[in-house]
């Protein structure tokens, strides 16, 4: 017992080690638990958090540790449904986000001012600001829809952008009623509010993402980025609360301002994630749970009232914006479901207006009694109203977004067939460029899609004795597969000995059905100034090609990438990609393309599509609605390639799509592309592209 003796058992905890531990253990045994009962596991963190808190079996108190971590869980909420956004379709429905954002701002509006004065008996004041509670609301059934993978679906773009909205206008809301009920508002009071909420946007919209390119592009630590982009939220969430604003804005602000530069497949995306479902957010949803006090139930009528109105108008008023909203653009049930689910909750800036308004004492009784502009029975109702929205909120989120999986796993049978199996094949060779290799494709795969597969390969000359072949090898391909399992993503180690390079990359392509090839492009030595021309390929000569590269090409006819990478891919604003006549003429026209769209889908950077007239009638999508970041360009100087670097800017990325020699696309310029690549645009990422093409045979191989 004297071991112990140390150590304080006393409740509630004081031990920091304890009430880790405990918080842990919470955070891994409670969703296991109530997953089997078929209860979200937010709701079960919630109701952990209410177990255990200062109103439960007070074992941990809401402690400043409790709320800095809340904190944080909150913004990284708000922080990745900006980050998680589609800004295609985002741009595209903002107009919708806006419409559901002022129906799910004035109809509560409405209610809750209809409630307060007439129902309940408050005044003028109290009521409006007892409508913006009613206004306000919490994306706390978010994590819900990215686990699902439905985070891009119009549903969920709707309701995030509609969150935005109605919470900032529910917060300037109460920024007023606030001062005109202590008599602070004149007429600078307006001008003050008005600069400073425009200044904090412009600085988080337009500044941030400069910031956040230069850093990128020049550090590429994993620790510190995850740490800057760390800042970058609370720096954002912070300009939010200066300009009067709730930091949740500003939080959801910088999502959207570092969306480009972190894409959905990469690394740092998967960091990003991982840490905050782990961690950042369950801590929250447990503080969450701590504010619960089921006593509220028996302490007087009065609260019991006004919890009553509150959840009852609260509920109906969510569901007639989400109504209205599917009325208005045609939405499914389901979606309709989600979006009442995610707009449902109030925690966050409802707990922010109700203590404003509790600390806002207009006078006093004769008695001496506090006069305040939201009474203790608000503040009580208010603490049942958020278990019982939150409730309803993971239980409606829930079902909407397992309906919309589940069809979205279930495609029509035309577009299930016409999808074939991936297998990406990544030849390393040079450590320098292998995490680029592998950063490519995972841009061009589709994300988190089953049945494919990606290949690291190191090929050894059986025909050199070097004993330190076999340790090099297996360095690259070590650093392959973590640069893949970074993004969540497995990766499959190679290494094969054989008479020569190319053989094995042929060789492997055969064994493993492979569909596509990403290969470094060849770094000529400054003492050889060309290579002589390869029969059958074009772009063979000059450097960039090489000789093993140029086998790999004449002996497979597989869409092959030759990537150059000058930059961090991450941080590539804009992809040129020069596509020749008749390019949709050659067999693999649509297996190429449809990387394109992936690349573009994936990085959300800019993709502008270079060719004749004819072509870009093949190019352009059939569905009336295009992806925004891709452009279609007419483009006919191919016998004047290196005019294009007068269109070219900083952050390009310049891909041309080549062709093997007589075949159909074939034009005699690409044979001069490899040395315009060194000469005109040495500064550039570049990445030359041989699509599959039918010559001589059908065959995927072809002997030579």
């Amino acid at each position: 017992m004297y071991l112990f003796a140390h150590i304080d058992f006393s409740l509630p905890l004081e031990d920091p080690i304890l009430k880790f531990l405990l918080i842990l253990v919470i955070i891994l045994a409670a969703p296991l638990l109530l997953n089997k009962l078929k209860i979200p596991y937010l709701l079960g963190l919630i109701i952990a958090g209410a177990v255990i808190g200062p109103h439960g079996l007070n074992l941990v108190l809401r402690d400043s540790s409790i709320i800095l971590s809340g904190t944080a869980g909150l913004l990284y909420i708000m922080f990745l449904s900006g980050l998680d956004m589609d800004m295609s379709d985002f741009r595209h429905n903002s107009w919708r986000s806006l419409v559901f954002g002022l129906y799910t701002f004035c109809v509560p509006l409405l209610l809750g001012i209809l409630a307060g004065y007439y129902v309940l008996g408050f005044s003028i004041y109290s009521s409006i600001l007892l409508a913006g509670l009613f206004a306000s609301q919490t994306l706390i059934a978010y994590p819900i829809v990215s686990k699902l993978g439905i985070a891009r679906d119009k549903a969920v773009t709707i309701a995030v952008g509609g969150t935005v909205i109605t919470d900032t206008l529910a917060l300037l809301l109460l920024t007023v009623i606030v001062g005109m009920a202590t008599g602070n508002v004149n007429e600078m009071f307006w001008w003050q509010l008005a600069g400073s909420v425009a200044l904090c946007i412009a600085i988080i919209v337009f500044v941030f993402p400069i910031i956040a390119h230069w850093f990128f592009k020049q550090v590429s630590d994993n620790i510190s980025q995850y740490i800057f982009v760390l800042a970058m939220v609370f720096l954002g969430s912070f300009l939010a609360q200066l300009a009067g604003l709730e930091p949740i804005i500003g939080a959801f602000l910088s999502g959207i301002a570092l969306n480009r530069l972190i894409p959905r497949t990469s690394p740092l995306m998967n960091r990003i994630e991982f840490v905050g479902n782990a961690i950042f957010i369950p801590f929250f949803l447990i503080g969450v749970g701590m504010l619960i006090d089921y006593r509220a139930f028996f302490r007087d009528w009065e609260s019991l009232e006004v919890a009553a109105v509150m959840i009852v108008l609260i509920t109906a008023a969510k569901f007639i914006a989400a109504w209205l909203t599917q009325k208005s653009f045609r939405l499914s049930r389901d979606q309709r479901t989600v979006i009442f689910g995610l707009s449902s909750a109030h925690v966050a800036a409802t707990l922010a207006a109700v203590m404003v308004g509790y600390n806002v004492i207009l006078g006093h009784t004769p008695d001496g009694e506090p006069i305040r502009l939201l009474n203790e029975s608000v503040l009580n109702g208010t603490i049942l109203m958020i278990l019982a929205t939150c409730t309803v909120s993971t239980f409606a989120t829930q079902r909407g977004a397992h309906n919309i999986a589940v069809r979205q796993t279930h495609p029509d049978t035309d577009e299930k067939s016409a999808k074939v199996e991936e297998h990406l094949l990544i030849p390393v060779a040079n450590e320098q460029t292998v995490e680029e290799l592998v950063a490519l494709s995972v841009m061009l795969k589709r994300a988190k899609e089953p049945g494919g597969r990606l290949y690291a390969l190191h090929a050894i000359d059986n025909q050199v004795e070097d004993p330190s072949a076999e340790k090099r090898a297996e360095k690259l391909l070590e650093t392959a597969a973590t640069t893949a399992a970074a993004s969540d993503i497995y990766l499959q180690e190679l290494m094969r000995y054989d008479v020569n390079i190319s053989n094995a990359i042929v060789s492997v392509s055969r064994e493993r059905n492979i569909t596509d090839i990403i290969m470094g492009m060849h770094q000529m030595p400054p003492s050889m100034p060309g290579l002589p021309v390869l029969p059958g390929i074009s772009g063979a000569s000059g450097p960039g090609i090489g000789k093993m590269t140029a086998d790999v090409l004449m002996q497979s006819n597989l869409t092959t990438f030759i990537y150059h990478p000058v930059q961090p891919l991450a941080t590539i604003k804009r992809h040129l990609i020069v596509v020749p006549e008749k390019a949709e003429q050659e067999a693999g026209f649509k297996l190429w393309l449809r990387r394109i769209r992936l690349l573009a889908e994936n990085s959300g950077a800019k993709v502008s599509l270079l060719a004749p007239e004819s072509t870009l009638a093949y190019l352009r999508p059939r569905e009336r609605r295009r992806p925004d970041n891709i452009d279609y360009v007419p483009f006919t100087q191919w016998d004047d390639l290196p005019s294009l670097g007068h269109d070219m800017r900083d952050d390009d990325c310049l891909w041309f799509v080549m062709s093997r020699r007589d075949r159909v696309s074939y034009h005699p310029s690409m044979s001069r592309i490899p040395a315009y690549l060194e000469h005109h645009f040495a500064g550039y990422s570049s990445v030359l592209l041989y699509p599959v093409q039918a010559g001589d045979t059908e065959s995927r191989y072809i002997r030579v």
